[in-house]
C-alpha cells in the first residue's frame, strides 16, 4: 500500500498471486544493446515458497504513483533465492531478465548462407521461443552470401551482427509481456509525450516528473574512418570507403581511424560499414548524465529538457543507459521502520538527433587449419564454380547436409597461379582437406591442403613404397587413372608416366631426346608417322624389321639404296620392276638371269647362254607385270585432294 509519498511498488510472479511478494527494493540496470537486469527483494509471509513457481516463469514489477502506473516491466526470473525469516515475513531476493537473454544461455556453431542479418536475427529469436519482436530499418542491408556463428552464444552473436550492421535494440513493456525492438535510426525512437523540467529543489511528483542533476561533457573523439577491403573478383579495385564527421566542434580534424579488413565485398556495404563505424567511435563525443526521479526513463526514449539555467541544454536527448533504484521498506512491517518509499535513477543521454551505433565486439578467430570434406550433388565427383572454388562441410556443422549447400564457394589454393597459366587440381567431392580462414574470421574460409584419411588411401602402400613421388589422378565416373610417379630407390630409379587413354605430346619447336642405353616401344595397334620435312635414322649397328603383313612403300622423288656389303632377297611370290625411263642393271663381275637349269650370264668376256631350247624371235611370251598396292594413308591423303607430306598438320589449340 502507498504510503505518504503516493509511490508504491507492486510485483505479480509466476503462478503465485499478486499477494505472495511485497517489493523491499529493486534495482533495474537499462542500456542499449544490452539484456536488461532486475534486481528484486522481496518479503513474504510464506517460508517455504516453491521454486518451482517462481524459476523460469514470467515476472512483472509496477511503479505506481497515487494509484496511476508509471512504469512496468517484465520478464521472466533468471535467479530465485530464499533468504532469513523473521516473525511475521520471510525475505526472497530474484533476479528478472528479458527472453532475449535465454539466447545467451546455448553456444552454437552454425552457419548462415544468402541471408538478410534482419532475417538470422530473427530466425535465433524464434528458435528460442521469443515471438514478440520488430524490426525498424530504413538501411538496405545487404543478404550475407557466408554468415558463421562459431563457438559463440546466440545472444552474443546477434548483438555482434546487430553492431556491424548499424543496428541497436531495447526493449519495450506492455501488460505481461515485452518487446524487443532492433532499429538502425534515430527516427525509430519513442518520444515522450511531456518534457522533462530541471528542478534543483528535491521534491516530489506532485508537479510531475524531473530531473534534479544534469552534467554536460564533450570528449576528443575520432573525426574520419577509412575502411578497405578486397575481392578476388575485382582484384585491382581496393574497395577503399571513407567517412567524415560532420560535427566536429571543439575538436581538430586529423583523428582518423583506418582498419582493413572493412568485412564487405560490394561498395555499397562499405559506404555504410564506414558511417556505422564512425558512429561508434563517436557515440560518447557528447554525452550527459543526471539523476531524476522520472520512472518512464528507458533506452530507445527521446525526451525534451526544459527549464535548465543553461539554454544549450533544453534540447531533445535520447537515452542511452538508465539504472533505476526503488526502496520500499514499509513491506517489511515493523521491521521497516517509518523511512519513506523512494525512487531515483541515474541516467546517461546523447543529443536526440545523434545516431548511437554500439562499438563492434570481438569477433570468434579460429585459431588455425581445420579439417573439412569436400562436398557436392549427389551425381557429381567434381563440383565447382568458374573461379576453381568448391563446397565443404565441416565437421562441426550440425546442420548442413553433405551436398551443393553446404557452405558458401570455397576458394581452392593451387601450386602455381597466373592469368590463363598455372596449375588446377580440383579437390573433389569426399575429399578431405584443410582449411584455413583468414585473418581467422570463419566467414572467410580458403583451402590450403588436402589429406588422405583412412578412407581414401595412398596410390601406393605406405611405407613400403615411402621412395615412390607420386601424382595419380582418377577417372570420373569411370575406373582407371593417370599417373606421373618417381620411384628414388638408389639402383632402380624409375620415372613412370601412365595414360589411361589418349596422349599428346605438342612440341612447338624442337624436340631432343636421348636414351643411353636400351630403348623398347610396343604398339598394341597401329602407328602413324608423318614428317613435313627431313627424316635421318642411323643405326650404327645391326637393324632387323619384321613385317607379318605388307610394305608398302611410295617415294615421291629418287629413291636409292647403297650397300657396302652383300644385299640379298629372298621373293616367296612374283618379282616385278616396272620402269618408265631405263632400266640398266651394272655389275663389275658378272650379271645372270636363272630360271631352273636355264640361265645367261653377262660378263667382261661375253655371254652365256644355256637352255633346253633357246628361241629368238619366236615362241614364249612376256609375264604379267604387278601393280604395287598404294598405302592407305595415302590412298586416304588422295581422297582429300592434296598431297600428304605437302605439309605437315600441326595443332595449335589452347590446350595443345
Amino acid at each position: 500500500m502507498a504510503d505518504g509519498t503516493g509511490l508504491q511498488f507492486t510485483v505479480n510472479m509466476g503462478r503465485l498471486s499478486a499477494s505472495t511478494f511485497a517489493v523491499v527494493a529493486f534495482e533495474l540496470k537499462e542500456a542499449l544493446n544490452k539484456p536488461f537486469e532486475l534486481g528484486l527483494k522481496l518479503a513474504s509471509p510464506q517460508p517455504g515458497i516453491d521454486f518451482g513457481d517462481v524459476l523460469d516463469q514470467s515476472c512483472e514489477l509496477m511503479v505506481w504513483y497515487n494509484g496511476e502506473l508509471q512504469r512496468r516491466v517484465s520478464g521472466i526470473v533468471s535467479h530465485f533465492a530464499q533468504g532469513d525469516t523473521g516473525f511475521r515475513r520471510t525475505r526472497y531476493e530474484a533476479i528478472v531478465r528479458p527472453a532475449l537473454w535465454r539466447t545467451g544461455l546455448r553456444t552454437n556453431c552454425r552457419i548462415f548462407q544468402v541471408k538478410k542479418p534482419q532475417d538470422i536475427i530473427g530466425e535465433l529469436l524464434e528458435e528460442a521461443g521469443i515471438l514478440d519482436y520488430a524490426f525498424s530499418l530504413r538501411q538496405d542491408h545487404a543478404a550475407r552470401e557466408y554468415c558463421v556463428q562459431y563457438r559463440e552464444s546466440d545472444l552474443d552473436f546477434i548483438t555482434r551482427l546487430a553492431a556491424e550492421e548499424g543496428m541497436f535494440f531495447w526493449h519495450e513493456f506492455e501488460a505481461g509481456k515485452h518487446r524487443v525492438v532492433f532499429a538502425d535510426h534515430t527516427g525509430a525512437l519513442e518520444k515522450k509525450d511531456d518534457p522533462l523540467f530541471f528542478n534543483l529543489a528535491n521534491q516530489g511528483l506532485e508537479q510531475g516528473a524531473y530531473i534534479r542533476q544534469f552534467h554536460y561533457a564533450e570528449a576528443v573523439r575520432t573525426t574520419a574512418v577509412e575502411l578497405r577491403d578486397y575481392s578476388f573478383k575485382n582484384p585491382a579495385y581496393n574497395q577503399s570507403n571513407k567517412k567524415i564527421s560532420n560535427e566536429l566542434d571543439h575538436q581538430r580534424e586529423p583523428y582518423e581511424h583506418y582498419d582493413y579488413p572493412g568485412r564487405y565485398k560490394q561498395a555499397e556495404s562499405g559506404k555504410a560499414f564506414s558511417a556505422y563505424r564512425l558512429d561508434a567511435l563517436r557515440s560518447d563525443a557528447v554525452t550527459g548524465n543526471g539523476l531524476s526521479n522520472c520512472a518512464e526513463l528507458r533506452p530507445g526514449l527521446r525526451f525534451m529538457l526544459e527549464e535548465h539555467q543553461n539554454e544549450a541544454f533544453n534540447t531533445q536527448w535520447q537515452v542511452v543507459s538508465v539504472k533505476h533504484e526503488g526502496k520500499q521498506p514499509q513491506a517489511l512491517e515493523e521491521e521497516g521502520g517509518d523511512k519513506p518509499t523512494t525512487f531515483t535513477n541515474k541516467f546517461e543521454v546523447i543529443k536526440g538527433g545523434t545516431a548511437w551505433r554500439a562499438m563492434m565486439p570481438a569477433r570468434p578467430m579460429v585459431d588455425g587449419p581445420q579439417i573439412a570434406i569436400v562436398t557436392g550433388p549427389a551425381t557429381e565427383e567434381i563440383y565447382c564454380d568458374e573461379h576453381g572454388r568448391v563446397k565443404v562441410k565441416f565437421p562441426w556443422d550440425r546442420y548442413g547436409n553433405s551436398d551443393d549447400l553446404s557452405s558458401c564457394w570455397v576458394r581452392v589454393s593451387q601450386g602455381w597461379a597466373g592469368g590463363r597459366y598455372g596449375m588446377v587440381a580440383l579437390p573433389r567431392v569426399g575429399h578431405e582437406v584443410v582449411v584455413s580462414f583468414l585473418e581467422g574470421d570463419p566467414d572467410q574460409p580458403i583451402i590450403t591442403g588436402r589429406t588422405f584419411h583412412g578412407v581414401n588411401l595412398t596410390p601406393y602402400p605406405l611405407p613400403l613404397h615411402k621412395n615412390r613421388m607420386v601424382l595419380r589422378s582418377d577417372t570420373v565416373q569411370g575406373d582407371g587413372y593417370n599417373e606421373l610417379s618417381f620411384e628414388d630407390t638408389a639402383g632402380s630409379e624409375e620415372l613412370l608416366l601412365r595414360a589411361q587413354k589418349n596422349m599428346a605430346l605438342r612440341v612447338l619447336n624442337s624436340k631432343d631426346e636421348r636414351v643411353e642405353y636400351n630403348r623398347t616401344s610396343s604398339i598394341g595397334h597401329d602407328e602413324e608417322l608423318v614428317v613435313a620435312n627431313d627424316r635421318k635414322v642411323t643405326v650404327e649397328g645391326n637393324q632387323n624389321q619384321k613385317i607379318s603383313g605388307n610394305n608398302l612403300q611410295q617415294t615421291e622423288g629418287d629413291f636409292g639404296v647403297t650397300v657396302k656389303g652383300d644385299l640379298a632377297q629372298k621373293i616367296s611370290g612374283a618379282f616385278s620392276v616396272d620402269s618408265h625411263g631405263d632400266l640398266t642393271l651394272q655389275s663389275k663381275s658378272k650379271l645372270t638371269l636363272r630360271v631352273g637349269n636355264t640361265f645367261i650370264a653377262l660378263h667382261d668376256g661375253g655371254v652365256d647362254s644355256k637352255g633346253v631350247t633357246i628361241n629368238l624371235n619366236s615362241g614364249g611370251s612376256p609375264g604379267d607385270l604387278l601393280v604395287p598396292a598404294e598405302p592407305a594413308i595415302l590412298k586416304a591423303a588422295a581422297a582429300q585432294g592434296a598431297l600428304f607430306v605437302e605439309h605437315c598438320p600441326m595443332e595449335t589449340k589452347n590446350n595443345g
